[in-house]
C-alpha cells in the first residue's frame, strides 16, 4: 500500500529450514489456541503459547504466523508475543530492529483494514501503541514526524474508508497507551510514563483531535445526505469516539499549570471541586492553547446541529437512540458540558455562558417536556437519550452557580433551567411511585443523577458554609419538588410491609438511604420555609391517626411512615458533623424573621412533634398526650414499636441533639450582618427555650429514658449500641 512499508522484522528472510521450523510453530500455536477453545488439556496449550511469550527473540515466528495463520485467535496470540518480547529485550534490540518492528505493526493493520477480525486488527494496533511508547523518548523529532505523517494520510482518508478507520483507532490505542489511568506496564519508573504523556500532552494531542475532527466532518456530509446506512459511519463513530478521549485527558498543562486551576471570570465558575459526587462528573479543563480548536472554531455548533440532523433522520428508527455513533454523539456533548477554566476569556463569563447555552439549547430536546418524554419511555422508546440529557444537566450544575445555572434556559424557554430540573425530576419521582420496581430502571438512575445534579448546586459555596441561595423560582421549585419526594418516600414505607416487590425496592435502598436523603435535605433547605411547616404538619398527621386508632387500626403502616420522617426530618434539621460538633444549617440560621418567639420557631415546633411521640412532658402537644406515654410502656411497645423504630428514633436524637441541645456557644461568623444577627437571634431564641425555662432538662430526661428502655428491652440489637 502507498505509503506504508511493506512488512519485514529483525534479520533477513527464512531459509528453507527455517521455514519448516516457523510452520511447525504456527502449527503448534493453532493446535494450542484449539485446545484452549475446546478445553482439552489447556494447562499444557496455555504452557505452548507461553513458551512462545518468553522465547528469546520470537518476531519472525511471530510475524509468521501472522501474515500465515488462519487461525485467528493464533493471530492474536503472536501479536501477543510480540508486545512482551520486544519490551523485555528493548535494550538489546538495534535501532534498526525497534522501527522494523513498529513498521511491521502499522503496516499490517493498515494493509489489513478491511479484515473481518477486528479483535486481532485492535491487538496489534495495541502493540504498535505500546512499541511506539516505549521508544518515545529516544525517537526524534524528525523520525516522529515521519511516522505521523503517515498515519495522518490514513486518517484523512487517502487510503479509503477501511485504512481510515484504522487509522483512527490506531491513534485512540496511542492516546489510550500514553494516559496514566490506562498505559500498560513496561516495568519503568514513573517518571518515563510522565515524561512520555507530558510530551504527547504538548507536542501532540491537539493535532490529533483536529485529525480527528477533521476525519469527521469528510464522512458526515456523505452520512447525514444518504438514505440507508453506509460505511461512513463507522469512520465517523471511531473519530466522535477519539475526540471524546482526549477530552477525558487529565490535563496537567493549562495556563496555570496545575489541573484544578479555574477561571474565575468563567459563567459563574465553581471553586469547590472536592464533592465525593461531583468526582463523578470530570471537569475539562485544556488551558487557552485549546480554544482556538474547541471555542472559536464553531465546533461545538457542528456537533450539536450533526446529532441533531441524524436525530430528526432517523426519528422514527426507536433503535437508531442507541446505536454507536449517536451513543458516542450524545457522549461528547455531555463531556464538552464539563469544559471550563482558562479555555473561555475573561469577559465576565460571556463566552462560556455563549458556549453552554449552544449545547443545550440541542440537549433541551432529549429531556423536554418531561411527562411526554417519561410516557415515550414508557411505551418502548429508549431511555439513553434522556438519561444523557441528565448527565448534561449535571455537568453544567458542577461549572457554574445557581444563579446562571437558571438563567441558561430563559433566553429559550418561559421558565428557567431550574424549573426545568425541578420538573423533570418530578417526572422520574413519579414513574418511581407508580412502579417501585424489584430491579433498578432508568428512573432509578435517572433519579440519582438529577439529586447529584441539585447537590452539585446547593452544597457550601464559601468558607462560612453557607448554601448556595437559589433565585425566587428556583426556591418554589425546590418547595414543589421537596413535597412530592416526600410523598414517594411515605408511599413506598406505608406499602413496604403488604407488597413484595416494594418491599424489595424498599430494603434494596438502605444501603444509599443515607446518602439520598442528604440530597433530599439540600433541596429542603433551599425551600426551608415550605419543607419545615410541611414535615410538622405530616408528624401531627401521623401521631393524631395513631392515636385515635389505637386498638382499632393496625398501625404498622403508620409506624413505617413515621420511620421515614424521623430520618427525612434528622438529616433536613441537623448535618452529621463528621467528627466536629456541626452547626446549626445555615438556611435554617438565616431565613425565619427575628419577631418569631422561641416556642413558636418551626424548629422548635417540629422538634416538639418528635417529642410528643416518646414522653409526656410539658413540650407536647396536649391534643395527643394520651398517646405520649406509649414508647416508655411495655405493653405499648411490644405491640406498637420495633427496634429498627426505635434505632431510627436513638438515631434523630443524637444528631438533633448535637446540634441544638448541646451545641457550643459559639457562633458562625458570616460576612452578611443581617444573617449573624439572625444566627444570634436564632441561638438566644434556643438557649431561652432550652435552658432559662428548664425545657432543656425535661428534653434530655426523654433522650436519656428512651435510650436506656431501648437498649434494655433490645439487647441483641448491636446496632443501637455501636
Amino acid at each position: 500500500m502507498q505509503g506504508f512499508p511493506e512488512r519485514g522484522g529483525p534479520g533477513p528472510g527464512p531459509g528453507p529450514n527455517d521455514l519448516a521450523h516457523l510452520q511447525a510453530t504456527m502449527h503448534a500455536i493453532e493446535l494450542a489456541c484449539a485446545s484452549i477453545q475446546m478445553h482439552i488439556n489447556p494447562a499444557a496449550a496455555e504452557a505452548t503459547i507461553l513458551s512462545l511469550c518468553q522465547s528469546p527473540q520470537p518476531y519472525k515466528a511471530c510475524q509468521f504466523i501472522l501474515e500465515n495463520s488462519q487461525v485467528p485467535d493464533a493471530r492474536f496470540q503472536a501479536a501477543a508475543a510480540i508486545r512482551d518480547a520486544a519490551i523485555r529485550e528493548w535494550g538489546f534490540l538495534t535501532a534498526d530492529d525497534r522501527r522494523s518492528l513498529l513498521s511491521f505493526c502499522l503496516s499490517f493493520v493498515m494493509q489489513h483494514a478491511s479484515s473481518k477480525e477486528g479483535f486481532v486488527l485492535a491487538k496489534v494496533s495495541s502493540v504498535a501503541a505500546q512499541l511506539m511508547k516505549r521508544g518515545w523518548l529516544d525517537t526524534t523529532a524528525v523520525e516522529k514526524e515521519a511516522f505521523f505523517n503517515q498515519v495522518n494520510q490514513a486518517v484523512l482518508g487517502i487510503h479509503g474508508l477501511d485504512v481510515q478507520f484504522t487509522g483512527v483507532n490506531f491513534l485512540e490505542s496511542l492516546v489510550s497507551e500514553f494516559s496514566p489511568s490506562t498505559s500498560s506496564a513496561m516495568g519503568l519508573p514513573r517518571e518515563f510514563h510522565e515524561q512520555c504523556r507530558r510530551s504527547l500532552e504538548i507536542d501532540y494531542l491537539k493535532m490529533f483531535y483536529c485529525w480527528a475532527r477533521d476525519a469527521a466532518l469528510s464522512v458526515t456530509n456523505r452520512i447525514v445526505e444518504s438514505k440507508s446506512e453506509v460505511p461512513e459511519v463507522k469512520v465517523c463513530n471511531a473519530a466522535l469516539r477519539l475526540m471524546l478521549q482526549i477530552l477525558n485527558w487529565d490535563f496537567h498543562l493549562n495556563n496555570n499549570s496545575t489541573k484544578t486551576s479555574i477561571n474565575v471570570f468563567s459563567a459563574g465558575a465553581r471553586l469547590d471541586i472536592d464533592s465525593s459526587k461531583r468526582s463523578e462528573c470530570t471537569l475539562v479543563q485544556p488551558g487557552p492553547a485549546w480554544r482556538d480548536v474547541l471555542i472559536s472554531s464553531g465546533h461545538i455548533g457542528w456537533l450539536v446541529n450533526l446529532y441533531a440532523a441524524l436525530r430528526q433522520k432517523f426519528s422514527r428508527e426507536g433503535y437508531w437512540l442507541d446505536c454507536p455513533i449517536a451513543v458516542s454523539a450524545r457522549k461528547l456533548i455531555v463531556q464538552f458540558c464539563s469544559l471550563t477554566g482558562t479555555i473561555f476569556l475573561s469577559d465576565n463569563g460571556q463566552m462560556h455562558e455563549h458556549h453552554l447555552l449552544q449545547l443545550l439549547s440541542g440537549i433541551i430536546e432529549w429531556i423536554d417536556p418531561p411527562e411526554a418524554v417519561a410516557k415515550a419511555i414508557g411505551c418502548g422508546k429508549s431511555e439513553s437519550e434522556m438519561l444523557d440529557g441528565c448527565r448534561a444537566l449535571l455537568s453544567i450544575a458542577n461549572v457554574t452557580t445557581p444563579f446562571v445555572f437558571d438563567q441558561l434556559l430563559m433566553s429559550i424557554r418561559p421558565f428557567g433551567t431550574l424549573t426545568l430540573l425541578s420538573t423533570l425530576m418530578c417526572e422520574v419521582v413519579k414513574v418511581l411511585m407508580s412502579t417501585y420496581p424489584e430491579e433498578e430502571t432508568w428512573s432509578w438512575e435517572a433519579r440519582d443523577i438529577l439529586l447529584d445534579t441539585w447537590t452539585a448546586l446547593l452544597v457550601p459555596l464559601d468558607s462560612t458554609g453557607g448554601n448556595a441561595m437559589l433565585p425566587p423560582e428556583g426556591i418554589n421549585a425546590a418547595g414543589n419538588l421537596f413535597a412530592l419526594i416526600v410523598e414517594s418516600e411515605l408511599k413506598a414505607a406505608s406499602s413496604a410491609l403488604t407488597d413484595d416487590v416494594e418491599g424489595d425496592y424498599l430494603q434494596s435502598s438502605i444501603s444509599a438511604m443515607d446518602e439520598r436523603l442528604s440530597s433530599y435535605a439540600l433541596i429542603a433547605r433551599a425551600a426551608i420555609h415550605v419543607a419545615i411547616p410541611l414535615l410538622t404538619r405530616l408528624f401531627s398527621e401521623r401521631f393524631a391517626r395513631l392515636n385515635q386508632g389505637r386498638g382499632i387500626i393496625d398501625p404498622t403502616e403508620t409506624l413505617e411512615e413515621v420511620y421515614s420522617l424521623l430520618l427525612i426530618a434528622g438529616h433536613v434539621l441537623a448535618d452529621e458533623g463528621e467528627g466536629e460538633t456541626p452547626l446549626v444549617p445555615y438556611a435554617i440560621q438565616t431565613y425565619f424573621t427575628n419577631n418569631i418567639g422561641a416556642d413558636e420557631h418551626p424548629v422548635i415546633v417540629l422538634s416538639r412533634q418528635v417529642f410528643c411521640f416518646l414522653s409526656m412532658t410539658a413540650l407536647v402537644d396536649f391534643s395527643i398526650i394520651g398517646f405520649a406515654e406509649q414508647c416508655l410502656d411495655p405493653k405499648m411497645r411490644a405491640s406498637v414499636f420495633s427496634p429498627r423504630l426505635l434505632e431510627a428514633v436513638i438515631w434523630f436524637f443524637a444528631r438533633w441533639s448535637r446540634t441544638y441541645l448541646m451545641n457550643p456557644e459559639e457562633v458562625r461568623e458570616t460576612h452578611s450582618q443581617d444573617h449573624q444577627l439572625q444566627s444570634q437571634q436564632l441561638r438566644k431564641g434556643l438557649h431561652s427555650f432550652f435552658r432559662e425555662h428548664n425545657q432543656g432538662k425535661l428534653v434530655l430526661d426523654i433522650i436519656v429514658r428512651v435510650s436506656v428502655t431501648t437498649l434494655l428491652s433490645y439487647p441483641g440489637e448491636k446496632d443501637l449500641q455501636v
